[in-house]
């Protein structure tokens, strides 16, 4: 049976669509956040039924106002989750109308595209399987257009690669093919500015991480990321397998040692030579990151500082960033 994956997509019974995150989930529930909302008029529609986009933006603090309005309306998508030791929202599995898999609408899409944004995501599709001979099964696309929300006039394409090794071949290729153009001109700099003003960075720290995203840009003028995703076999973990006790918040300056786990969400980072500035001083061996703008930004031998929530598992010590304890969470070149 498939395993729940990041970015996947779910409907529940009142019509809300959440987005699935990460790969840690309950046996009886999904861990999502909430996306969409059924609304009397909105800017996204499907079939007869408008629908209001309910994260304006990706930020630990921009779901938390999603839980908070979970808690008010519909407090049974909202739980305590004993092994992460956190409040967060959970879908029960037998609250769930559908349940979208990003591979199945792409080759679905790919068969039979219904509109020109469609037909946009089937040639990119192919240029990248043209290019890389990634297999079709290895793609797919999330976003409103796994959900039939779509609209050909202002939606993104959100495209999923599926695995370690074919992420790194896309990743050695993508800004080569020959409608893509990566991230650049008056987009790079909106996209500079929302990370410095939500992420309170530096000019400098958020264009290096411009410099750094290789997998946002346009194809064919219509705007695009790339999401690197695990495969059943690459998901190790289920759940309950460790305890995740949180010790408060810390500061950690570290030497990066292995950042080859970092283009997935969470982002993995292995360090080295750590120092606690802030917190408990104990052995941190790993940064992970629930916050994408920190995927795929670090090389190994970068020295960082790091602000998150200090996390025992088991006998181990890591930070985590996109909890909603700690304030104030980055991570940033020293």
């Amino acid at each position: 049976m498939r395993k729940p994956k990041d970015r996947d997509f779910l409907e529940t019974e009142e019509g809300m669509f959440f987005c699935v995150t990460g790969y840690l989930h309950p046996p009886d529930k999904v861990t999502a956040y909430l996306k969409y909302s059924p609304v009397a008029e909105g800017k996204w529609k499907k079939d007869n039924t408008h629908f209001r986009r309910e994260l304006p933006f990706y930020h630990v603090f921009s779901v938390s106002d999603t839980i908070e309005y979970l808690k008010e309306e519909y407090p049974h998508y909202v739980h305590f989750c004993p092994v992460r030791q956190i409040e967060m929202s959970m879908v029960p599995r037998n609250y769930i109308k559908e349940y979208y898999n990003p591979e199945t609408r792409m080759n679905n899409l790919f068969s039979a595209p219904k509109d020109e944004l469609e037909e946009k995501v089937k040639t990119f599709a192919q240029d990248i399987m043209d290019e890389t001979g990634i297999p079709l099964k290895f793609l797919g696309v999330t976003g409103s257009i796994l959900i039939g929300l779509h609209n050909p006039a202002f939606s993104d394409i959100d495209l999923i690669v599926y695995g370690k090794e074919n992420s790194l071949k896309l990743k050695k290729v993508l800004k080569t093919l020959e409608h893509v153009k990566i991230l650049e001109n008056d987009k790079k700099e909106e996209w500079i500015q929302h990370k410095m003003e939500i992420f309170h960075l530096n000019r400098r720290q958020a264009e290096l991480f411009a410099s750094r995203k290789w997998n946002y840009g346009f194809y064919k003028n219509t705007y695009f990321s790339v999401h690197p995703t695990r495969t059943d076999s690459e998901i190790t973990e289920s759940y309950g397998d460790v305890q995740y006790t949180g010790r408060g918040a810390a500061t950690v300056r570290a030497v990066i040692a292995d950042s080859s786990e970092s283009m997935f969400l969470p982002a993995q980072y292995r360090i080295k030579d750590a120092v606690v500035v802030e917190g408990e001083d104990v052995p941190v061996e790993e940064i992970v990151s629930y916050e994408g703008v920190y995927c795929d930004a670090f090389l190994q031998g970068e020295e960082i500082e790091a602000r998150g929530r200090l996390e025992q598992v088991d006998n181990r010590y890591r930070l985590v960033l996109g909890t909603l304890e700690v304030e104030n969470q980055y991570i940033l070149l020293c």
